[in-house]
This record gives C-alpha cells, sequence and structure tokens, in this order.
C-alpha cells in the first residue's frame, strides 16, 4: 500500500524561512555598493547554512505513511475502538496512521494471502480447545517454518526462537517443559513481533427457557460457547432447535482450512477427531477407543466400532490414515505443522493405527490427535489428485455437500444469511437437539434484539457492551449470561517484512506507546484481561505473568526507545535512524 507522499517543508509548517531583502534607503553609490555587497555575502551563507540544515533534516528519511487494518464498528466494536485508540498513540510519536476498514472476508484475503502488501492488522487467536496445549500458539504463531503459507503470516524469523519451541515439543517433562515454554514468551516480549492487546472475557447468553442451564457446560479458557455443550444441550419444550449467531461471515466449510473463527464451530461439529480437548482442557478419547505409548515416538491409537460418514459409508482405518497424510502432502499448509512430526504411519489388524515420530511429543495428543479431522478418502482422493495439478491447493475448495462422521450433518448455506446442520442420530454421542442454526448478525445490537424476540436462543457472538448484555439480562428474566477469561487473545500483528517493522526497536517502541488499561476499559468496557503474553492467564500453569507485570508503557516509554535506537522527528515527523531510506513509497 503505498502511502500519501511526506508534506514539503515550508514557512507554516516550520520549515525554512526565506531571506528578506533591506529595506530601500537614500544612500550614496558606494556606500550602496558596499551594503550589497554584505548583504549578498550574508544571503548567500544564509543560504549555504539552510542548504546544509536541509540537507542534515533529509539525511533521516521521514517514515511513510503506516495503514492499519480493521474490521468495521458495527461488526466489531471493541476491535475497531481498540485501533482508533492505538493510531491516535502512534500519532502522538510523529507517524502518519491511517486506519483502513474492511469486513473480515476481505481482510482476511488482503493480509492472509498477500502476505508482502500490508503494514499493519488487528487480529485476533480463537480459544480453541486443542489450545489449551500451549504449543499450537508459541511454535506454530512464530517458527520460521510456518512463515511462508502457515500460521506465522507475519513473517516472524528468530533461530535461537526456533531452537527453544523446538526443545519445549520434544521435552516431556511437564517442569522442565514449562521453563522453556515461559522462556519463549520472555523472548517475544524483547522481540515484540506482535503487539499483545488482551485477552478478552467472553460474556455468552442463552434463554434459560428454551434450554435446561444443567446442560450448559462451561469448558476451561473456552466458555459456554463450546463443542460440549453443542451435544449436551437439552431442549426443555416444543423450540428443539439451537440458534446461534456470528458477526463475521462463513468464508468456508473444509475439513483441510483453518478459515476462522466461525467456521471452526462447523468443522468440530460436522467432522470427528480422533480425540477431542476434554472441558477440563485435557485430551480424551473420541472417534479412538484409546492410545498405548509403546515407547517415546511411537503410539498406538484403536479406532472405535461403527463409526459411520454422513453419506452411510464406514469410517476405516484407512480414512484416519489418509486424513493425516492429507495434512503433510503439500495440499493443506495451515494444516501441515499438526502432522509434520509424524514420519510413518501403519495399520495393524483392521483398528489400530500405529503412529512413528520424528522425535518424542508432550503435546501429540492435544496438538494432533484432537486437531486433524477425520474425512473420507472415497470423496477426497480424487480432490486432492486433481488438485496437485494445478496452482490452488485444497484450502481453495468448497464440497457442494460436506460429508464427516461427526455429530452434525450438513443441510444447506445460504451465503451472507444462514447455514443449517441437523443432528446426526447415528453418532456415538448424539446431540440432544434437532439442529443448529448459525446465522450471520453482523450488527451486535441486531444480535441481542434477535435473543430477546426469539431468533436467536444461544448468542455466542457479542461484540458489544457486555454491560448491556448483561441489563438486558436482568430486565427479561429469560436470560442467562456466563462469561469467561478465554484463552484466545485480541493483537495487532506487525508485518516484520516490511521496514521499519523489521526493526525490533520499532516494534517495541509502538507497542510500549499504548496503555493495556486504556485499550480494557476504553474498548473492551472492563471485560478483558491486559495482555503481553500469547498464553492466557486461563492456562495458569503456562502463562508467563512475570511478562505481563513488568511491561511498561506510555508516550515517553515509547519515545525513548526510537530516540534511543536513533530514529529522528520523533513526536513532529517520525523518520528513519540516519542511513536508512524508506524503500516502500512516501
Amino acid at each position: 500500500m503505498i502511502g500519501r507522499p511526506a508534506p514539503r517543508l515550508g514557512k507554516a509548517d516550520g520549515g525554512l524561512a526565506q531571506p528578506k531583502w533591506p529595506e530601500r534607503v537614500a544612500l550614496g553609490p558606494s556606500q550602496q555598493e558596499s551594503d550589497l555587497e554584505d548583504f549578498f555575502k550574508i544571503a548567500v551563507g544564509a543560504a549555504l547554512g539552510a542548504s546544509f540544515y536541509a540537507t542534515s533534516v533529509s539525511a533521516q528519511d521521514p517514515i511513510r505513511t503506516i495503514h492499519l487494518l480493521s474490521r468495521p464498528q458495527a461488526a466489531q466494536p471493541a476491535e475497531f475502538q481498540a485501533i482508533q485508540l492505538i493510531a491516535q498513540e502512534w500519532r502522538k510519536l510523529g507517524l502518519d496512521v491511517e486506519v483502513d476498514v474492511m469486513p473480515w472476508s476481505q481482510m482476511a484475503n488482503a493480509v492472509w494471502y498477500n502476505r508482502d502488501d500490508w503494514d499493519v492488522t488487528a487480529w485476533q487467536m480463537t480459544g480453541r480447545p486443542e489450545r489449551s496445549d500451549p504449543d499450537e500458539i508459541i511454535y506454530n504463531l512464530f517458527h520460521s517454518s510456518t512463515a511462508d503459507k502457515g500460521y506465522n503470516f507475519i513473517g516472524y524469523n528468530n533461530p535461537e526462537y526456533d531452537k527453544l519451541v523446538e526443545e519445549q515439543r520434544v521435552t516431556v517433562d511437564p517442569e522442565k517443559r514449562q521453563k522453556l515454554v515461559i522462556e519463549a514468551q520472555k523472548m517475544l516480549d524483547a522481540d515484540q513481533p506482535n503487539m499483545m492487546l488482551v485477552h478478552p472475557q467472553q460474556a455468552f447468553a442463552f434463554d434459560k427457557t428454551v434450554f435446561d442451564p444443567a446442560t450448559v457446560v462451561d469448558q476451561s479458557g473456552i466458555g459456554i460457547r463450546s463443542y460440549w455443550t453443542w451435544l449436551s444441550l437439552a431442549p426443555t419444550g416444543e423450540q428443539k432447535d439451537v440458534i446461534v449467531n456470528s458477526s463475521d461471515n462463513v468464508i468456508a466449510v473444509n475439513p483441510l482450512y483453518i478459515s476462522g473463527v466461525t467456521d471452526n464451530w462447523l468443522t468440530e461439529l460436522i467432522y470427528d477427531r480422533l480425540y477431542r480437548v476434554g472441558p477440563d482442557g485435557l485430551p480424551t478419547p473420541w472417534a479412538a477407543e484409546g492410545h498405548e505409548w509403546r515407547d517415546e515416538k511411537t503410539i498406538a491409537v484403536t479406532l472405535r466400532d461403527g463409526l459411520k460418514f454422513h453419506d452411510g459409508n464406514p469410517v476405516t482405518a484407512e480414512d484416519v490414515v489418509f486424513s493425516y497424510q492429507a495434512t503433510t502432502g503439500g495440499e493443506a499448509p495451515m494444516y501441515a505443522p499438526f502432522g509434520q512430526n509424524i514420519t510413518n504411519i501403519e495399520i495393524e489388524g483392521d483398528n489400530v493405527i500405529v503412529f512413528t515420530l520424528a522425535t518424542p511429543s508432550a503435546s501429540f495428543l492435544t496438538s494432533s490427535l484432537a486437531k486433524i479431522n477425520i474425512i473420507p478418502k472415497h470423496v477426497w482422493k480424487p480432490i486432492l489428485a486433481d488438485l496437485s495439478s494445478k496452482e490452488e491447493n485444497a484450502e481453495s475448495h468448497q464440497e457442494e455437500m460436506p460429508i464427516g462422521s461427526g455429530a452434525y450433518k450438513f443441510v444447506r448455506w445460504l451465503p451472507n444469511e444462514e447455514i443449517v446442520l441437523e443432528a446426526n442420530a447415528d453418532h456415538f454421542n448424539a446431540p440432544k437437539a434437532d439442529r443448529f442454526i448459525l446465522r450471520i448478525v453482523p450488527n451486535a445490537e441486531a444480535a441481542l434484539g434477535m435473543l430477546r424476540s426469539g431468533e436467536l436462543n444461544f448468542l455466542t457472538d457479542f461484540q458489544g457492551d457486555p454491560q448491556v448484555l448483561i441489563t438486558a439480562a436482568d430486565e427479561d428474566g429469560d436470560l442467562q449470561v456466563v462469561s469467561t477469561v478465554d484463552i484466545g487473545f485480541r493483537y495487532v500483528a506487525f508485518n516484520l517484512r516490511r521496514p521499519p517493522f523489521d526493526d525490533p526497536a520499532f516494534r517495541r517502541a509502538l507497542s510500549s506507546a499504548v496503555d493495556r488499561r486504556l485499550i480494557v476499559n476504553a474498548a473492551f468496557k472492563k471485560f478483558a484481561v491486559p495482555s503481553n503474553s500469547v498464553v492466557s492467564p486461563a492456562l495458569e500453569y503456562w502463562h508467563a505473568a512475570d511478562v505481563v507485570d513488568g511491561f511498561k508503557a506510555g508516550p515517553d516509554v515509547a519515545k525513548s526507545i526510537l530516540e534511543e535506537a536513533g530514529y529522528g522527528g520523533v513526536g513532529e515527523r517520525l523518520a528513519y535512524p540516519e542511513g536508512v531510506s524508506e524503500t516502500l513509497g512516501k
């Protein structure tokens, strides 16, 4: 994105004043000649001085206009407000900042698939159950191997960090691994590849006259908007459908593409996994009956009997092997990190799958067995074969009728309106509700109105002021609100591929410019906790509290970092350190 031209120096801008000619006076010829000679000496000297001054100023090249991306206020009011506050604080440093607002689908495409072309963006990591283990966050989000097409879309590359997070992966002893995970958080604090903002305190609401409150499951670090709730939620009357909302549109329903928060709710329900992360945050057998570690790098998993895909075909051990091979075959880059440690998969008998790992894995049950979707080989094998000769990969493919073996079946998708799933009565843990209906409601106020009118009965995505939700529940009497500190987090992502964001000092300054308490209070209405770590305080064992508590912020802190790093024009028109030029336009 090319910014606006830098303003030219002028008198009104505090630029160079023009030399003033002397007033005409009645002088003799000799005196006039002498005075004019003196004047020209002064004028030439002034011009030379001005030239020297201008050269010294231009030696520090002004930083171009920075474009900061955000979703619209109506869809994400907390994010939008936070970004406005951040832009305001950055301008105080002397940066020219423009906020570009765009819907989620457009922003995701601009950031994810055009990794060289954006500056800074608001972003979030959702509190998915498999992120109860810190590996997915601290490894996949920052390891250099995932920078090309995977989660590390910011382009962070630190060999010391790579080595550290690789080591925590193979460290089975919990206490030793805990130290490595905390050290990783400290390294990220020093580098500030992302500007962490908050861990939201998610507020969800449901109609307690429609569902039995005792059947709502509050999952650790996830809240009541959980997989376990959708299975156990018991209707108490004639309304048998679970009707939920999302402020973001659905991008894809694809078992080989991790495309967003809302999409993940659907793939969790349509597709089974060998394991699930339970309400307590620990892995529990699901499509598998159980497992046996034969040694530190070999695990045998027994597939549950009687599983069927939604088209009636049985789920076999071959389908499981195919599902894992699909993630590492190059067609599903976002899932690749979750299977890359597997060196071999064999089938023993009819239902035992033996995984051989390259290295011991402390998080294998959670990060692989509870992460990868089981897909039908008879459906996806020809699809992947066709895609292998094309530029696009499996992430771009959308089945007309997605087929899994999960607790819900796909029924229909009306783009920009709703997606309907129906309960799979043959599932070993069949839902108690008849259907799961997701409605796209971009406006927070409209979503609350639909909950109060009965058009929704479970508010799964409310981006407005949580206090408004609590007040509505008190007034109605039919609604129940539950809030939980999320595993996930909101942050600002810097594009480290683009100067000046490739400079850790510049990133530290921008991050330090904003007091997170301002974001918590003004943008999130106090329903969040300040963050400076990707590991949530909801994961107390892995969370580095010192990294958060010791973070210093404020404009003076930020300006001091910039000045110490040699940046010019701090507080006026921020410029690169001497000898560094703008390469991406003015």
